[in-house]
């Protein structure tokens, strides 16, 4: 079993500390919260389902040369989870980062489901020969289980972030059952996480889902610190979050990494939008006027649509996904690139953005 011994240096720095506004007096509850909880010092990240085979396969070269891309781009920040190819995104992260010094990286995977060897088993959303299919586990030593299951198949002594995954109602395993797996997590998994974040084995842990909904609850019974919050935030939609999950998280004192800000691929430029790959009536019209004045400012959509995510104080992180070295590239260029305000003032102009939605300075 894992244990605080194996985790090294980690427990040396298990929290990091936010700053406080100078001359900014702050509640002491909100002060202690803030104070306690991880949040990566990143910005951008490589998110892993297209190196897991995320709909179609990547070579093993492409992916290998995708993480290489990313890191000489300075990408520091890189998420993973079991699910993603059936430990296959694993499996590659951890060939690509045990080359790399630990310490100059974050790491984040997910626990939730247990591999369990199956050479028949065949997923829609993942392709290739996967070897394994999976059960589910939310209670405290399926957590356990799964972070050490994990660390093998990374090859690392150490994850960062740990987040609970798919724990939500559209996951199609659970649909409306969904509360009676949260329940399990609740008295189980969170209360694990929490120990082995008090041991030092992890930083931060929180959920890795695609509605809000587990967010909040999660925030009511336990104490997280961070949350990938996928398919939530993106040019395309993003009111709810704004309203409802960033000032839930605010006054928390925890942050957000942003799965997904392309919805999959369609603000880049794909007919297929999230994970589901239906898109929404109206939603091509909506990225055509978009593009449209992306074009009139000389502005590249997708470089829009990632660093708009990145814009919002609460969010520590924006995470697309590469399947090669050119993606890669692209996507790390582009939180370089200069949007001119005007831009951003037309899209709430038009009403394609919301009006009090931060937007890159």
């Amino acid at each position: 079993m894992i244990t605080a011994t194996m985790a090294g240096a980690a427990a040396a720095t298990s929290r990091s500390s936010a700053q406080e506004e100078p001359g900014v007096e702050k509640p002491e509850k909100a002060t202690r919260q803030a104070s306690r909880r991880y949040r990566p010092d990143v910005r951008f990240g490589l998110g892993g389902v297209a190196i897991g085979n995320g709909f179609r396969v990547t070579p093993d070269d492409d992916a290998e040369q995708a993480l290489a891309a990313a890191w000489e781009a300075g990408v520091r920040y890189f998420d993973t989870s079991p699910w993603y190819g059936l430990g296959l995104s694993e499996r590659r992260f951890g060939h690509f980062l045990d080359d790399q010094k630990r310490e100059d990286f974050v790491l984040s995977t997910k626990i939730g489901r247990i591999l369990v060897p199956d050479r028949d088993f065949k997923h829609g959303m993942w392709k290739g020969d996967l070897g394994f299919n999976y059960r589910y586990d939310y209670t405290a030593e399926g957590a356990r289980r799964s972070v050490e299951d994990s660390l093998q198949r990374l090859g690392l002594s150490s994850i960062d972030i740990v987040f609970i995954h798919d724990l939500s109602s559209d996951n199609q395993d659970m649909k409306e059952k969904w509360t009676e797996f949260f329940d399990i997590a609740a008295k189980g998994a969170m209360p694990e996480l929490s120990r082995m974040r008090d041991e030092g084995l992890i930083k931060g842990w929180g959920f890795g889902v695609n509605t809000a909904e587990p967010i909040l609850k999660a925030l009511e019974v336990s104490d997280p610190d961070i949350f990938l919050a996928a398919t939530q935030y993106s040019l395309m939609k993003h009111e709810d979050a704004l309203e409802k999950l960033f000032p839930a998280c605010e006054e928390h004192g925890a942050s957000i990494v942003v799965g997904a800000p392309l919805n999959a691929g369609f603000l880049a430029g794909l007919d297929r939008y999230d994970y589901s790959g239906t898109i929404p009536a109206g939603f091509k019209e909506k990225r055509g006027e978009m593009k449209r004045i992306a074009g009139k400012h000389d502005v590249d959509l997708r470089t829009a649509a990632l660093q708009f995510t990145a814009a919002p104080p609460v969010v520590a992180a924006t995470i697309p996904g590469a399947r090669d070295a050119a993606q890669a590239r692209e996507n790390a260029e582009s939180m370089k690139a200069v949007i001119p305000a005007a831009f951003w003032a037309e899209l709430k102009e038009q009403k394609l953005i919301a009006a009090n939605a931060p937007v890159p300075a």
